[in-house]
């Protein structure tokens, strides 16, 4: 099943590209590889949520915000090759804003992994890292970046 047919299956609708907030494109095509830009929960270009993971924002908050911001990346991906081009989700990068002493941020960037196996199966597996930061742009809580094999 492609994965264009896999999202209206799930309901899932891609949203209009993020616009860059700096000197940066949405995402990168080299040979056959796709690199997004960090993706912010962002939506009709206003942040969802601010703050602190593990503070002002629950982890059950972040994890959904961190599936937006892959719902972003998957928009920019498709906004340059077609989310059809995707062969594989190779590498998932999540930057999760903490307060003191949370220690969570795998779960949090589950939300976009566990988006990228339902819409891509097995081809969605992906190596990945999940970091603890003080502070992301705009003060959002969670950021995501792709780097996506295409045909």
């Amino acid at each position: 099943m492609s994965a264009a047919a896999r999202l209206a299956e799930l309901g899932i609708e891609l949203p209009e590209v993020v616009a860059p907030l700096a000197a940066y494109v949405p995402a990168v095509r080299t040979g056959n590889l796709v690199y997004t830009a960090g993706q912010l929960p962002i939506v009709a270009g206003e942040l969802t949520a601010t703050g602190k993971v593990g503070a002002n924002v629950s982890p059950e908050q972040a994890k959904a915000l961190a599936r937006l911001c892959g719902l972003n990346a998957l928009a920019a991906v498709h906004a340059l090759v077609g989310i059809d081009a995707v062969t594989r989700v190779v590498k998932v990068v999540g930057f999760v804003a903490s307060a003191p002493g949370f220690g969570g941020q795998p779960g949090i960037v589950n939300g976009a992994s566990e988006l990228f196996g339902e819409v891509f199966g097995d081809a969605g597996a992906h190596a990945r890292s999940a970091v603890g930061v003080s502070e992301l742009p705009r003060d959002a809580p969670v950021e995501i970046e792709i780097i996506v094999e295409v045909a």
